[in-house]
């Protein structure tokens, strides 16, 4: 189990997991706002509550995630022409 990407408190890599959910249920804007939250609160407490690079790694996650969905926008945009 990946600490990072797939940490068992939060469901694990499993259907209900908590970001797959939160991936289904908001809308764009919304889980644009959640990544970006969850970037920014890992890079400013980074080190804080344990080891900085897994804090850094935790935002590169979410960092991730939001340069995905930047990326299958314009694809998307780029079908519909």
């Amino acid at each position: 189990m990946n600490k990072i990407n797939h940490p068992p408190h939060y469901g694990g890599d499993n259907p209900y997991e908590t970001i797959k959910v939160l991936e289904s249920w908001l809308s764009i804007e919304e889980l644009k706002g959640f990544y970006k939250g969850n970037a920014i609160k890992y890079i400013s407490r980074a080190g804080k509550k344990g080891d900085e690079l897994e804090d850094f790694k935790k935002a590169k996650y979410y960092i991730k995630r939001l340069i995905k969905m930047k990326k299958f926008r314009k694809l998307k945009k780029l079908l519909k022409e």
